[in-house]
């Protein structure tokens, strides 16, 4: 049974969750921020508690079959996204669950519109599925880098001043579709600040094990963190919605990261309170019917009298 300190983290999210833009700045939330808890020292036993009481909801979303769980992470380089994807999802049946990585386009990508490769990739019913990066690049790493809209190969009288909302306009058309199809959607930036970014930078460099983390390229890019800063605050004024909320996740403490996201993904599945199907009066007639041949089976071949039969439990639909 979950501890009573893991009860009340199941509500940590909420503190970071935005369902609109009106009023949104990003400044107003810290990379830092541990809401004044100090649980450091607990964390991995908070992060078991978690998965055992996300595997269980992931079980009942499976058996039901209904509705999909779409969780979409978004950061800056070193802001943990994998480390968060590992930690926080460990305990899922991989059955279930499917992690996506979105790096730069390949041609065919980009012959089709810019959600097409994401949608692609959408989670079934009954599924968990996580993008690492997603369509929102096109508003965060085209956007600070307008030179790739140019590799894009849309129509010239179609680039316009206009293009950026019209984009944010389109991704929230699409995640109200999704989410009326049945698809359960978070969204979380993880928010490191350039300082934490730098040390662990130094990190990687100094740890031969870390050095194929690190590339001259994060480098770069870190040149352009406030022009980052400024496209995310962007986004996430103009795509937050009651069905598609963002997260701005504190990432500068690793172990608070997950716990606020391991928090906002219970919720998720929470809210679509996935129960296991139960089966009607006909499959319970074969079900028993099934019993009685079974245990007629197990008296031939031990020479016992067959076992009385106990009364039907409520039985659960699997899946094949």
């Amino acid at each position: 049974m979950p501890s009573e300190t893991h009860r009340r983290l199941t509500r940590l999210s909420r503190h970071f969750r935005i369902t609109g833009g009106q009023g949104f700045r990003l400044r107003a939330f810290s990379p830092d921020d541990t809401r004044g808890l100090q649980l450091k020292d607990k964390a991995d036993a908070l992060l078991e508690e978690s998965a055992d009481v996300m595997a269980k909801l992931q079980e009942r979303l499976y058996a039901q079959d209904r509705w999909s769980v779409l969780l979409i992470f978004q950061a800056m380089d070193a802001a943990g996204k994998d480390g968060t994807i590992k930690h926080v999802m460990t305990g899922l049946n991989p059955r279930g669950c499917e992690v996506h990585s979105f790096k730069a386009p390949s041609s065919e990508e980009l012959d089709h519109d810019f959600l097409w490769r994401t949608s692609n990739r959408l989670p079934r019913r009954g599924h968990i599925g996580i993008f690492n990066r997603s369509y929102y690049e096109e508003m965060l790493v085209v956007r600070v880098h307008p030179e790739i809209l140019g590799k894009q190969q849309l129509p010239a009288e179609l680039v316009t001043p206009r293009i950026w909302r019209e984009r944010f306009e389109d991704v929230v058309s699409y995640e109200r579709y999704l989410s009326r199809q049945g698809v359960v959607i978070r969204k979380f930036f993880l928010y490191v600040s350039p300082e934490e970014q730098r040390r662990r930078f130094l990190e990687r460099i100094a740890d031969p094990a870390k050095h194929w983390k690190f590339s001259l390229g994060d480098l770069h890019e870190r040149e352009y963190f406030e022009d980052y800063l400024a496209a995310y605050d962007d986004v996430i004024r103009h795509t937050a919605s009651p069905f598609a909320p963002w997260y701005v996740v504190p990432a500068d403490h690793k172990w608070f990261t997950r716990l606020v996201v391991a928090s906002a993904v219970i919720e998720a599945i929470e809210s679509v309170q996935p129960t296991f199907p139960t089966v009607d009066a006909k499959m319970l007639r074969q079900l028993k019917a099934a019993e009685t041949a079974l245990l007629h089976e197990a008296a031939s071949v031990t020479g016992a009298p067959a076992p009385a039969r106990r009364p039907a439990a409520r039985t659960r639909r699997r899946r094949s």
